[in-house]
């Protein structure tokens, strides 16, 4: 049988060769999804591809109209670029949409892109524009927009710039910017890529949330008085820390009218980072579904009435990490080796998934590769060595530097890091957690000496280490730059074969380990809660909320 992607061409022969794998348990399911999705097949195609039927969703008739209230962090509005919280894309999504989705299953689907054909070697992108989008202005939609907005990801000068991270390929070192000839418009619907190497995780970077696509002419500072976008609703009021507003925007043509955008108001609440507040909100009937909740709260909200909890599996996680740039009372303590070895043989990951986030979830190495990422090698645990540990404080004489960790006062994170600080006590290190407000947090959470901060799950593991990894990059909070690492990412990224990058990645896992770059403990457990009758709520595997999706039955 011949399988082929949406545009209806054979889809690359190495994909059969990983078909093959999922039969033969070498290639994780969901990880197959999310490759050949991302070359291009259908989700029917792909899951063709294993003998499987498309899973068929859960057929309910949407009502039109009414308004749904979400517990979520309400943020401040910043150039999609410099996103560095899904919560704020969140809001966004509502007016400001992205050329492809990425579903919970694992697959990648067209969203303003109608297809995309990716060459054999992966050097090759031809990207097949939506026709039938308009800007909520009445202007078309075309292939200029979609390249006007690549080339906007390209920009290295662009301080926090993530994006440039996901699209580094394309990025001349000389300018900091696009390389030329790198994209190209062949027609008003059609925008080719022409990459100087191959890199096989560009369309699941246009699918994260700073990947949202602004009109030409787009300014952040008026993106709630002036929002153009694709999607069906508009901003009414955004109040940060308090409240934000999306109303139906009834005088815009949506391009999938018909399968979204029920309802006529939704409403973000924010009620801090309590999770008992959260759970008085669910009981006292102020919110109709809540964005994600840890612990205890996860089965507290799901026990009262009319509420349903709904689980993921997911490669979402925290790093608790030192910062190697980092200078603290004029000195960089976190630039020595021995330091942070000392750090991670002080503690144990399994105490801390235990300790921080009461046992759910699994149990981590330190690399960031995880399970469900296709590239991983179980390369064992890092060693618990309190003696050691102890030892290597003593040698770089440290034994009187106090360690601050800095992190927001939420249930998880903040556990987890009390956790690693008791433990680093434990083996005669001075250290003390530092509470941080939400508002400096969130805007400083990348600069800390040493902090803990969340991230979310990606599809592929070699696209986590080039936003947080990679020297240089705008998300790498570690301060961390080794050459070798860098090379091993580089050849990994442009690497098809699953069997090969994971030899490629178990390199960089063991570097990542032996230069004690974080203290990353486990892998999470997910949940969250909708009210009887909502749909579309369910917790996605990364923490999006889409709002054309949400209806009552």
């Amino acid at each position: 049988m011949t399988f082929t992607k949406h545009t209806g061409r054979p889809l690359p022969s190495s994909l059969h060769h990983h078909a093959n794998g999922v039969r033969q348990g070498t290639v994780d399911r969901r990880e197959f999804l999310a490759l050949a999705s991302a070359f291009g097949a259908s989700s029917a195609a792909a899951y063709g591809m294993l003998g499987l039927s498309n899973p068929a969703a859960a057929q309910t008739t949407p009502k039109h109209g009414g308004t749904v209230r979400i517990q979520q962090e309400v943020r401040a509005l910043k150039d999609p670029r410099l996103f560095d919280w899904p919560q704020i894309a969140n809001f966004t999504r509502g007016w400001l949409e992205t050329l492809v989705t990425y579903e919970t299953d694992g697959t990648f689907k067209p969203a303003l892109l109608e297809s995309w054909e990716i060459s054999e070697d992966a050097k090759t992108y031809t990207l097949f524009v939506r026709k039938d989008v308009t800007w909520n202005n009445g202007t078309a939609f075309t292939a200029e927009d979609v390249a006007r907005n690549i080339r906007g990801w390209c920009d290295r000068d662009m301080t926090g710039n993530s994006m440039a991270g996901r699209f580094a390929t394309l990025i001349d070192p000389d300018t900091n910017q696009a390389m030329a000839g790198a994209i190209e418009v062949l027609d008003s619907h059609t925008v080719r890529l022409n990459l100087p190497k191959p890199d096989i995780s560009l369309i699941p970077g246009m699918a994260d949330y700073p990947a949202a696509i602004v009109p030409d002419g787009f300014d952040a500072a008026k993106m709630l008085e002036n929002p153009v976008g694709t999607g069906p609703y508009l901003p009414e009021s955004l109040i940060p820390g308090e409240k934000g507003v999306l109303v139906r925007n009834a005088n815009h043509s949506w391009w999938n009218e018909g399968n979204g955008a029920w309802l006529d108001r939704i409403e973000f609440l924010d009620f801090g980072t309590d999770p008992a507040a959260w759970a008085r909100a669910a009981r006292d009937g102020m919110i109709d579904m809540t964005y994600s909740v840890d612990g205890e709260y996860a089965d507290l909200i799901a026990s009262f009435d009319g509420w349903t909890k709904h689980n993921v599996i997911s490669m979402a996680t925290v790093v608790v990490r030192p910062n190697q740039l980092a200078e603290v009372g004029g000195i960089k303590p976190y630039a020595d080796l021995r330091v942070r070895q000392a750090v991670m043989k002080a503690v144990d990951n399994a105490i801390l998934l235990e300790l921080g986030n009461n046992g759910r979830g699994e149990v981590a190495q330190n690399h960031h590769i995880g399970p469900a990422h296709p590239e991983y090698s179980d390369i064992g645990l890092p060693g618990h060595d309190p003696a050691g540990a102890r030892a290597l404080l003593k040698e770089v004489g440290a034994e009187d530097f106090e360690m601050e960790i800095h992190t927001i006062d939420d249930a998880w994170r903040k556990n987890t890091t009390d956790a690693v600080v008791a433990q680093l006590r434990d083996a005669g290190f001075k250290a003390k957690t530092r509470i941080v407000p939400g508002n400096i947090y969130w805007e400083n959470w990348n600069t800390f000496p040493f902090s803990a901060t969340d991230w979310n799950h990606r599809p592929l593991g070699v696209q986590i280490w080039a936003l947080a990894y990679r020297s240089g990059e705008a998300w790498n909070e570690f301060g961390y730059a080794n050459p070798e690492f860098d090379a091993i990412l580089d050849e990994a990224l442009g690497t098809l074969d699953i069997e090969k990058r994971r030899a490629l990645v178990a390199q960089g896992e063991k570097i990542l380990q032996d230069d004690a770059v974080t203290v990353q403990p486990y892998w999470r457990a997910l949940a969250n809660h909708t009210v009887d009758g909502l749909e579309g709520g369910a917790h996605h595997i990364s923490f999006e909320i889409r709002p054309a999706e949400l209806h009552w039955t």
